[in-house]
């Protein structure tokens, strides 16, 4: 008798199909049309004022607007050379902006180093009211602050820009350099106070020189608020003492007269200190925000 190999049975794999399918991502397209709104909401009023400032008196008020200009004259920005004016605005900004940016960093890096390297009672509750200043409207203030200028005699002077300036980049600056001091181990401290080092000593020879780019972020922070504001400077400050922004209105916009192209033309010129800043100091910024938001 012969045996009979008999194949082994093969059994068929059946898919089942899951009983709830994943919801499908947004596609790349919605994805591409949220960027693309974002950015014409971000950079469509700088092409406006570079389409603007770039444009004759006669085109810019023609009805359909032109998105991209028929002709381009340099007009605009040769006028701003004849302006004697601006030249002092200009200097008054740069004085108030330097010297808030230097104050607000001299008075938050003390604050900053009280917070962040001591511990006594009160210092949570302080701190709080510090954070919690920052929830009131600054314009609601500008009355009381008029008032008070007013009583000492600070109305139309340097001084009482640089102090609303002060006061108001303050709380910010100071929970800024808080969380990079969190990050400078104590241990490097407590070596300082070893070999001798008294606190003058640990904070300008160990702390400070550590801390450049939170004390720069500081800086450029308090130096473009003191250099954008308007409603402070426009009411604090004298036709001699206005800063830019108030004094480019003022001189371009007026009842009887609306020079749009010129007034674009200066606010481009006078953004570039601030974006030139931003640009060489970028890496200390970047560095100084970001230094606090991961603790390890």
């Amino acid at each position: 008798m012969t045996a009979t190999a008999h194949a082994p049975a093969q059994t068929a794999t059946v898919v089942v199909p899951p009983a709830r399918t994943r919801r499908r991502r947004p596609s790349n397209w919605v994805a591409g049309i949220t960027v693309a709104v974002i950015g014409v909401f971000a950079f469509g009023p700088v092409y406006w004022l570079l389409v603007t400032a770039f444009t004759p008196n006669d085109d810019v008020f023609q009805f359909p607007p032109r998105f991209w200009p028929e002709h381009f004259t340099l007009e605009h920005f040769t006028n701003l050379a004849d302006n004697a004016v601006l030249g002092r605005y200009l200097v008054n900004s740069l004085i108030v902006s330097t010297l808030t940016a230097l104050l607000t960093v001299l008075v938050s890096a003390y604050t900053a180093y009280s917070f962040s390297k001591f511990r006594y009672r009160g210092r949570k509750s302080l701190m709080s009211l510090i954070l919690a200043s920052q929830m009131f409207p600054q314009a609601l203030l500008l009355i009381t602050l008029y008032l008070v200028f007013s009583a000492y005699g600070l109305l139309n002077s340097y001084l009482a820009l640089i102090l609303s300036f002060t006061t108001f980049t303050l709380p910010l600056c100071v929970w800024m350099l808080k969380g990079f001091f969190d990050t400078i181990p104590n241990e490097l401290l407590e070596a300082a106070k070893v070999d001798g080092a008294g606190q003058f000593a640990i904070i300008h020879r160990i702390l400070l020189p550590v801390s450049l780019p939170g004390l720069v972020a500081t800086g450029l922070f308090a130096f473009i608020r003191g250099w954008n504001d308007f409603i402070f400077a426009l009411t604090l400050a004298g036709p001699e003492k206005q800063t830019l922004p108030p004094g480019l209105v003022n001189t371009y916009l007026g009842e009887f007269q609306a020079a749009w192209p010129d007034l674009m033309a200066a606010s481009l010129v006078v953004s570039l200190p601030v974006v030139i800043g931003f640009v060489i100091l970028q890496r200390y910024l970047v560095a100084g925000l970001t230094a606090g938001a991961v603790k390890g």
